[in-house]
């Protein structure tokens, strides 16, 4: 495999793990934090954060909305669930 197929390759798959997470809202970013250690948040953070190490303009913002498809207070408003007292307890067991 090139540098170039793996690229690619790489990138498509982020596409698809981006149109999974769209297909699944119901699956809360607590939940993946409980679950995986990261969320759509963390994703928008690193996709801001490597685009900022490129030297391309990326803010925070922006990312998280090619993250979440829409403005993240859209998708907040329309999609984001209040957290369960579980779900918040398994998330302060995890914190160091």
């Amino acid at each position: 495999m090139t540098p170039t197929e793996q690229t690619e390759i790489e990138a498509a798959v982020f596409r698809k793990l981006l149109a999974h997470l769209d297909a699944h809202k119901e699956v809360q970013n607590i939940d993946l934090m409980n679950l995986a250690g990261f969320c759509r948040n963390c994703l928008a953070k690193w996709y801001s954060a490597e685009a900022t190490t490129r030297g391309v303009e990326q803010d925070y913002d922006t990312a998280r909305e090619r993250i979440y498809g829409m403005p993240y207070e859209e998708w907040k408003q329309r999609f984001q669930q209040p957290a369960s007292s579980e779900q918040l307890a398994q998330m302060a067991n995890k914190k160091p």
